[in-house]
């Protein structure tokens, strides 16, 4: 049988989803957890792997196992062998044609800045921070040239692994709260790094070291060394992943909410 899982958790205590030989992922404690509960050793299979240091609100997850346990226990058993970093939302037995990468029609994620001169210490490793306000307008406008379909090589980590650099950002937002600047992105897939990159342009554009046009440049000239800085992993999060309606799952996206700075 095969059963998802929604999954929220802190990834600044992980080296990022994927299993690691040290058994630092978010997988890797995963796996630990559902083995305890299933009596056997599983393989966990993701919507889309995160860095060390990115969240996630709903991480959606498959795996297999034929042992027959109540919903409850994927969820409340699991939960009391995971880290308090990690939790697991909901559970379903789900039909063999689900897969929680390549079912998934669309991806969300959000990017949350931080805009003042001090650090933040509450906030600490849950926001991104720049030091200086930020013109959103500008921002904005930088975001323009970047909905739809385009080649994105010039937002890629030089180590992704993706065999296209062509996607389809369907959703770009930016919206301000106080010294709160929120990102917010939808589409088909993402590349390695590629919101963090695009994240740090759009700074650049909104503290006037470029225009909002350079966005344009940057994708036409696809070379990331023209591109500003990966952003810091802190402020990222995934916040789901869209799934075809038949398959009658729980919410599957969940929005970040974070206290006014």
């Amino acid at each position: 049988m095969r059963h998802a899982l929604a999954v929220e958790y802190a990834g600044n205590a992980f080296c990022g989803f994927q299993s690691q030989p040290t058994g630092c992922g978010v997988q890797d404690a995963l796996e630990r957890a559902i083995a305890e509960i299933a009596g056997h050793p599983v393989a966990v299979i993701a919507a889309g792997r995160t860095d060390a240091g990115v969240h996630a609100m709903s991480q959606i997850v498959h795996f297999e196992s034929d042992v027959v346990r109540p919903q409850s226990a994927w969820v409340r058993g699991v939960n009391a062998h995971l880290p308090r970093t990690v939790a697991v939302l909901w559970a379903r037995e789900v039909p063999d044609e689900f897969h929680a990468r390549f079912a998934a029609a669309a991806r969300h994620y959000t990017y949350l800045l931080l805009t003042r001169p001090e650090r933040p210490a509450l906030l600490d490793g849950r926001v991104g921070w720049y030091h200086q306000p930020l013109d959103c307008a500008l921002i904005e406008a930088g975001t323009t040239h970047l909905r739809g379909t385009h080649d994105f090589s010039a937002f890629r980590a030089a180590e992704c692994q993706a065999k296209s650099p062509v996607k389809t950002l369907t959703r770009i937002v930016v919206t301000a709260q106080s010294s709160l600047i929120r990102f917010d992105f939808s589409g088909n897939a993402f590349l390695h790094h590629m919101i963090r990159n695009i994240v740090g342009a759009l700074v650049y554009v909104g503290a006037e070291k470029h225009g909002p046009a350079w966005i344009a440049e940057l994708l036409a000239g696809r070379d990331r060394t023209r591109a500003a800085p990966t952003f810091a992993p802190d402020g990222l999060y995934l916040c789901g992943a869209d799934y075809p309606p038949h398959f009658d799952l729980p919410p599957t996206v969940r929005r970040v909410e974070l206290p006014a700075p």
